[in-house]
């Protein structure tokens, strides 16, 4: 089976590489190409492009780059037409990824969407795209394959690949060990993963840790970075009376700063499962401009909201969408904080809620049941897709 990825945020990276790695299990022949990350590159994609490093949001930041996403469809509908591969297999992006799906369609390529956009939430009158340009949806949530069957769409629950990953990732042990050692109360800091994120969120989120740290001066901020780049932006911010702030910049340590925190600042966004799975009080927050802010509240709480708070029906971690001046957002957010560093037992029963949540959702083998299902809805269609090349 020859199958054509396109992926373009760095954590569909990582979803799409460990199911790159179940499939070629099932089937080590098979063969993997088109658009997506590094890790996808590991686990044997052949990369045209490296589209992971173009994922940015809103307009103003799309706009520069409108040429270039142009090019790229033009080149996957030469890609496709050249090496007809059996399937193609869409991971978020959907701005990007309609075009892709469109260009297969016309080639009588059967397109899965694998972690779909999120229609239900912000744009609900798009989903005749998917109805017209996509085969199979693979859902991670179990109300939102409900809500793209009740529209027609053919969609299957596989649950959220975050919590397969959480599994499987081995801690960095000496990282661990260093932390234990040092002791103390420690914050998780999570900027996102995006250039875009990093650059918005970072400064507010050290504001919130000045706060904290005048009023919890033993505590110390863990800060996951996605890459060098993001250290240099988050250590660019790190002078005057920041620079003596008990603050760590960690690269690719992710899951390590979330397991070694008490608590977590973070960016809104899908690592939000981890933290779930690992069971870490977190407070999440979400900076944007006044002009997005206006497309109304409704609207920016429906593309924002956690999906751990999804998954638990209730704001279990709380969420700040923060527009405008961000001064009373940062003293809210720090008071939750701190009385998280104060109050041990506050913290431990949320810690408790969230395991009790993570134990009926947050359960592995999402990638697995993705890659099943992708077998036993297209190897039939791989071997008469197979039979006519030969006959021809």
């Amino acid at each position: 089976m020859h199958i054509f990825f396109s992926v373009g945020e760095p954590s569909g990276d990582a979803h799409a590489a460990k199911l790159i790695e179940e499939i070629r299990r099932r089937d080590p022949q098979s063969r993997f190409s088109g658009y997506g990350g590094p890790q996808m590159a590991e686990a044997g994609c052949e990369l045209q492009f490296e589209l992971t490093t173009m994922a940015v949001m809103g307009i103003v930041a799309v706009l520069p780059l409108l040429l270039k996403f142009y090019r790229l469809v033009k080149q996957a509908e030469v890609l496709l037409k050249e090496q007809r591969p059996d399937l193609v297999v869409l991971v978020d992006f959907p701005g990007f990824n309609w075009w892709i799906a469109r260009k297969a369609k016309r080639l009588g390529i059967p397109v899965v969407f694998y972690m779909p956009p999120q229609l239900w939430a912000w744009a609900s009158w798009r989903i005749h795209r998917v109805r017209k340009f996509v085969d199979y949806v693979l859902s991670p949530l179990e109300f939102e394959t409900r809500w793209y069957c009740d529209q027609g769409v053919d969609a299957e629950c596989v649950g959220h690949p975050f919590f397969d990953e959480v599994a499987q990732h081995k801690l960095n042990t000496d990282f661990m060990h260093e932390q234990a050692e040092r002791g103390g109360t420690v914050i998780g800091v999570l900027p996102g993963s995006r250039n875009q994120e990093v650059q918005r969120n970072w400064p507010i989120q050290l504001a919130t840790i000045r706060r904290v740290h005048e009023r919890c001066p033993t505590t110390r901020f863990l800060v996951a970075c996605y890459s060098q780049q993001h250290v240099e932006w988050c250590r660019e911010l790190l002078t005057d009376e920041a620079a003596d702030l008990p603050i760590e910049l960690c690269v690719q340590r992710t899951p390590e700063v979330i397991a070694a925190a008490d608590a977590c600042l973070m960016v809104s966004g899908s690592v939000s499962l981890e933290v779930l799975a690992r069971q870490t009080p977190a407070v999440v927050m979400y900076v944007m401009s006044k002009t997005l802010h206006r497309l109304g509240r409704w609207l920016i709480r429906c593309t924002y909201i956690t999906l751990a708070n999804l998954i638990a029906g209730r704001e279990l971690m709380p969420e700040f969408i923060i527009y405008g001046d961000p001064k009373p957002d940062i003293e809210r957010m720090a008071g939750i904080l701190e009385e998280w560093v104060h109050n041990p037992d506050s913290r431990l029963q949320r810690a408790e809620e969230l395991s009790s949540i993570a134990a009926a959702a947050a359960q592995p083998g999402a990638t697995a049941r993705a890659a099943d299902a992708i077998f036993r809805r297209f190897s039939a269609t791989e071997d008469t897709q197979a039979a006519e090349r030969r006959a021809a």
